[in-house]
């Protein structure tokens, strides 16, 4: 019964992931025509053409972004989720469905929505301009920190949600032991909160930093010209030059840096999982 239900997961797994991936592996060993058409053979060259110090830089870049994403969203979720998970059930519910509303939203529409209120016309620069805290508008858009931004916005509930229930599962009968043993506030939480919420932390930062490396449309749309990652440059080979292999190539180089990263994860858990039996 169980395999039966888990026939449509399969299905469309084969369909939708499989199937294309395969599609893109085989591609990336082609050659380019000259007018961009696929050229069936077996080639090295687009993977070794990936160390080209051109696309080493983007890739720099884009490690350092999702890096410091990664923080910023990890810094801002953690107090979310911990208030909520401190609040009566109904509240909590609420503010989830708070937390999920802008995934109500076309992602493209919510994007072209911070241009409105970042452009030199835009809310920000209006009411700092009426306020006469500026004479000139600011540069709010087309730079580092508004992609940052809108990475962090966009990439926030998925660090609250594995944070809140980390939060949710805590023992909550360990925090009263540290606080009659005479713990402050700070101790409590630094030497128990923090620890038994490893697990959501590092779930939440796996999910937010893979998808900020091959995040496109953010840097697209906030960026401009300027701000580069590896999903636009993946986006610019399939797109704009016509270089269906080498984009491959890259597409499959980032799929193996986010295994890597997965891979890391779960080794990680079960030596902390092996750990705590120990003890």
């Amino acid at each position: 019964m169980g395999k039966l239900m888990a026939l449509p997961i399969m299905f469309w797994l084969i369909i939708f992931f499989m199937l294309p991936f395969v599609f893109m592996l085989i591609i990336s060993f082609y050659q380019r025509g000259i007018y961009g058409q696929l050229i069936p053979g077996f080639s090295l060259d687009n993977y070794w053409r990936f160390f080209d110090s051109l696309y080493l830089g983007i890739l720099l870049d884009t490690l350092v972004v999702a890096f410091v994403t990664t923080i910023s969203v990890l810094l801002i979720a953690y107090p979310l989720a911990y208030y909520i998970s401190r609040l009566p059930r109904a509240n909590q519910a609420i503010w989830l469905v708070i937390v999920m509303i802008p995934f109500w939203i076309n992602f493209l529409i919510r994007s072209y929505a911070w241009v409105i209120i970042l452009r030199s016309q835009g809310l920000v620069n209006t009411i700092l301009l009426k306020l006469g805290i500026i004479d000139v508008p600011l540069s709010l858009l087309y730079n580092w920190p508004a992609v940052m931004l809108g990475m962090v916005y966009t990439l926030l509930p998925f660090m609250v949600l594995p944070l809140y229930v980390s939060l949710e599962k805590l023992d909550r009968r360990k925090l009263e032991a540290a606080y009659d043993l005479g713990a402050r506030p700070w101790q409590a939480f630094w030497h128990i909160t923090l620890p038994l919420t490893k697990p959501g932390i590092a779930l939440g930062s796996i999910i937010v930093f893979v998808s900020s490396i091959g995040m496109f449309v953010v840097p697209d749309v906030m960026g401009g010209a300027k701000s580069m990652l590896l999903g636009n440059v993946i986006q610019n080979q399939f797109l704009s030059a016509r270089d269906w292999p080498f984009g491959s190539a890259i597409s499959v180089w980032l799929m193996i840096l986010s295994a890597i990263l997965i891979a890391l994860y779960y080794k990680a858990m079960q030596w902390e999982q092996r750990l705590e039996d120990k003890l």
